[in-house]
């Protein structure tokens, strides 16, 4: 144990330097799914068969796809085609893109559960799609779609690991690096595998509260 103490006082500020890339990789992905996903519902929901299709279509493909994959599709191919990231930026919209399609079947099953009867009322007096899904289905789907989004927070969460294989020196390939530079793998993912729970400890209390809430309705 105190040989653990003594390998944590030494590791932490390196093993801290990838959890600063970690949270900003995770946060980043979460506003490019978030907003993706909303569109990706709101032209699925749309009535609009052409939307629908494009939407649906581009959902499904994302979906068959490994993350790892699109992460080497855009960092290592793009490039030939002058579209050139940061690795950061590579890992972002790679988890950004992956999860837009979780996110839009989140938001689209959302809507989908508001009873009808509320768009009819709607477009009784005047109100267009727009201002119906502005003003009734998307507060209420929000709401529904809380503890399923917190779901997909954690998980990006721990995906943000993957940015690894792009040469992004998030907290798992730091804690790689270290050990393979000290040969002190238990001690060094140890500390790894406790800083993800720490951080993903937070999420998973925010995530039960929605949940808490949702069942009170």
């Amino acid at each position: 144990m105190d040989g653990f103490l003594s390998d944590a006082r030494e590791f932490l500020p390196i093993l801290l330097q990838g959890v600063w890339l970690t949270i900003l990789i995770t946060a980043g992905s979460l506003v490019v799914s978030t907003a993706l996903g909303l569109v990706w519902a709101m032209m699925r929901v749309s009535g609009v068969r052409a939307l629908s299709f494009f939407a649906a279509t581009f959902i499904n493909v994302i979906r068959g796809i490994p993350i790892i994959v699109q992460l080497f599709y855009i960092y290592f191919v793009l490039p030939d085609y002058g579209l050139s990231f940061s690795a950061v930026q590579a890992a972002v919209l790679g988890l950004g893109l992956a999860y837009s399609a979780y996110q839009a079947e989140n938001f689209r099953a959302a809507i989908e559960a508001i009873d009808k009867g509320q768009v009819e009322a709607a477009q009784t007096i005047g109100m267009g799609w727009g201002l119906t899904m502005r003003r009734v289905l998307l507060p209420q789907a929000f709401r529904t779609a809380l503890p399923p989004y917190g779901n997909v927070m954690i998980m990006m969460l721990k995906d943000s690991s993957q940015a690894s294989t792009i040469t992004v020196a998030e907290l798992a390939l730091q804690g790689k690096l270290v050990a393979s530079a000290t040969f002190k793998n238990t001690s060094v993912f140890s500390l790894v595998a406790l800083m993800y729970l720490t951080l993903s400890l937070p999420l998973i209390l925010i995530v039960r509260h929605f949940e808490k809430q949702a069942r009170r309705r």
